[in-house]
């Protein structure tokens, strides 16, 4: 199985503060603006974008965690769920929510957070950013902020290994290409 690093721990620094700036830009500030990651790498990166911007405005947004098992339109596909705390410890209604993921292909774990969010209340509005764009849509859902945009081809896999879980940081794409 072959192994390529496409982001080094640098690189993945350099695009979350690029990010970071383009969410800033994009608020004008953070002003009503709150960060939600979802489980698990989501929650991680969440946590690197909120430094980064208490960093710049010297204002700590709110942060939380976000669990998406029992919102999940395969979950029949899963013998046992493991059903993970959601703790959002905040009110997010007429807040800018921030959703943060790792890496998006299909839109449907973002569905399910969306759908996930509007139980929690009604948003002024919901933003997505994620360190890695893979495309190949099965629904209209698409980030406000990529770090990378990389379409894989058959027999590739995108993998987002975070020091806070997985020991180091870095982005590979393995595969039998």
């Amino acid at each position: 199985m072959k192994k390529k690093v496409f982001l080094d721990k640098k690189a993945i620094d350099r695009t979350l503060t690029r990010i970071t700036h383009e969410i800033l830009e994009k608020n004008k500030g953070c002003e009503d603006l709150c960060l939600i990651g979802i489980r698990t790498r989501g929650v991680f990166l969440a946590k690197r974008i909120q430094e980064k911007i208490k960093k710049i405005e010297k204002k700590e947004l709110p942060l939380g965690i976000l669990d998406i098992t029992m919102y999940r339109d395969d979950l029949f596909k899963i013998k046992l769920p493991v059903v993970k705390k959601t703790d959002i410890s905040f009110d997010i209604n007429n807040k800018i929510v921030l959703l943060i993921d790792d890496v998006m292909h299909t839109g449907r774990t973002i569905r399910a957070a969306i759908d996930a969010l509007m139980d929690l209340g009604r948003p002024k509005k919901i933003q997505l950013a994620v360190l890695v764009d893979r495309g190949n849509r099965e629904l209209p859902i698409h980030p406000d902020f990529a770090g990378i945009f990389y379409a894989i081809g058959a027999g590739e896999e995108i993998l987002v290994k975070l020091k806070e879980n997985d020991g180091k940081d870095e982005v590979i794409i393995v595969g039998t290409q």
